[in-house]
């Protein structure tokens, strides 16, 4: 007969094991608070992180993009209204404005939604590295009573990465597909989000080339809208530095001739011309006369 300190040593033993399966167990994300904020980042332990200040430029200083801004925007009113739309990636050559570019327009679009009474459009980024968590973040924004545009910077993948199988589902595949309230937008320096020598050893290496190459390659398929980012000539360089100088009230400090030398000076060092570059030289420009970087009065609107 199994005595009292037995059955006391089995039930301790039992709510160990308890506590160690609830442990292993997924936690459950709290239900998100969507009108915190307008814009969030997805933690895959905590959920959705409020952002109450966007670190964005206003619209109309990102210069030498206009088909591409006025292309986005469009894209992206529709899907505020709730008319049909696609999802978007961006990419092309580094510090062209992509990411810039996103969080623009959606400052850009709710300021025009806002005076019309509908729901504000939310944006939500998922960091690179979290994207095999998409579905778990899906059945958080599903519900959502609001339009939600999804974000991920600089989204490519590696060798041996099937984290990719997700996004595809995600956007379109699988039995639920993507929600109506959701819209997907990344960018990315490679056109197809996967290196040239992956889908090359795919090509070399498969039975059947071609379908090898298509299973990689039709990620890029499941982006209704492709945007390509190049590098600016000089004179767009020199447009954007005339855009920022205008903007943050810095023409008093230095005259446009000796503003074009030392812009085109700073290109050179750096080996490039985008529009990162150029914001870095207005930067160390205010920095050297000891003016903060504050839009003028009207030049953000």
């Amino acid at each position: 007969m199994t005595n009292e300190s037995e059955l006391a040593r089995i039930a301790a033993s039992l709510e160990a094991v308890a506590a160690a399966l609830g442990r292993l167990a997924p936690r459950l994300m709290p239900e998100p608070d969507f009108a915190a904020a307008d814009c969030f980042v997805f933690e895959p332990q905590t959920g959705l992180k409020p952002v109450p200040r966007v670190n964005r430029v206003p619209i109309v200083l990102l210069k030498g993009i206009d088909r591409s801004r006025d292309t986005l925007f469009d894209n992206t009113a529709r899907f505020a209204n709730g008319l049909p739309a696609n999802n978007a990636l961006l990419w092309g050559a580094r510090g062209m404005g992509k990411s810039s570019l996103v969080k623009a327009v959606h400052a850009a679009v709710n300021a025009e939604i806002g005076q019309t009474g509908r729901a504000a459009l939310k944006l939500v980024e998922i960091p690179r590295e979290d994207i095999a968590h998409l579905p778990d973040l899906m059945h958080l924004l599903v519900e959502a009573p609001y339009p939600i545009l999804l974000f991920c910077d600089d989204l490519s993948f590696d060798h041996d990465d099937t984290a990719y199988k997700s996004l595809k589902a995600a956007l379109e595949g699988g039995v639920e597909g993507r929600p109506e309230n959701v819209l997907f937008y990344a960018t990315s320096n490679r056109r197809h989000l996967l290196p040239r020598d992956m889908i090359e050893n795919e090509r070399s290496t498969a039975i059947n080339p071609s379908e090898a190459v298509e299973e990689k390659v039709s990620l890029s398929d499941r982006f209704g809208l492709w945007l390509g980012f190049h590098n600016c000539s000089q004179d767009q360089f020199l447009a954007m530095i005339e855009g920022y100088v205008e903007a943050y009230g810095l023409k008093d400090m230095v005259a446009d001739g000796e503003l074009r030398r030392e812009a085109l000076e700073w290109a050179t060092t750096r080996g490039s011309r985008s529009g990162r570059v150029a914001h870095q030289f207005i930067m160390d420009l205010a920095g050297r006369f000891g003016r903060p970087l504050r839009i003028a009065d009207g030049a953000g609107g």
